[in-house]
């Protein structure tokens, strides 16, 4: 069975943990996805499944979409995503994957898309200290030097600068799953997940 599925945050809250602790905790709806695709080592050149995630309306989606997943015997979903796999024997289109596979899990990797931020300076978005804050200074919150000499009389690469921030594809690892409620599709994990409440997530499980 499939170690990934996809899901919404819905936010975050706190547990108690059996020893007295209070652990705080992001609640995703992880599921149910359908199996939409399988492609194969003779066909493609390489095992993996494509997986439906959320119905949405018909009109919503192009003709090629639609015609594509009507192949499948689903209707339309509103994300579909590819997860390569070891094997395809045993999956079937239409299938359906629930949060159940995570019964066992001891650990996941959560990936989404961060908040975006707008436009921010270097302090906020690279950690910068900035300079002195007295009168009389200045120097406050700018970047400070970036430039080089006459040779090569250019920025490098990669220099921190201001710019866009957030809205990066992140993964976080190793989050530890708390609780599995499979009747409610609702996986529990320790600790923040990126994305804002109801942001579309990947979990898969840790290996």
């Amino acid at each position: 069975m499939s170690d990934t599925i996809l899901g919404r945050k819905l936010g975050m809250t706190q547990v108690w943990s059996e020893d007295d602790r209070l652990i705080p905790v992001t609640v995703i709806e992880a599921g149910p996805c359908v199996v939409t695709q399988i492609k194969t080592e003779q066909n493609e050149g390489y095992e993996a499944i494509q997986i439906g995630y959320q119905m949405t309306k018909a009109s919503r989606l192009n003709k090629p979409l639609l015609g594509h997943l009507e192949k499948s015997g689903v209707g339309p979903r509103k994300y579909l995503r590819e997860i390569r796999v070891d094997s395809t024997n045993g999956y079937e289109l239409g299938q359906e994957i629930t949060v159940e596979v995570f019964a066992e899990a001891k650990k996941v990797h959560v990936t989404g898309v961060s908040k975006g931020k707008g436009y921010a300076g270097v302090m906020k978005r690279h950690n910068f200290r900035g300079g002195p804050g007295y009168h009389g200074s200045h120097f406050h919150r700018a970047p400070g030097s970036i430039g080089q000499a006459s040779s090569p009389s250019r920025v490098f690469k990669g220099v921190r600068l201001p710019g866009h921030m957030g809205n990066d594809k992140v993964t976080v690892k190793n989050l530890e799953v708390i609780r599995v409620i499979a009747d409610q599709n609702l996986l529990i994990v320790k600790g923040a997940v990126p994305g804002g409440k109801n942001a579309l997530v990947s979990v898969r499980i840790a290996r």
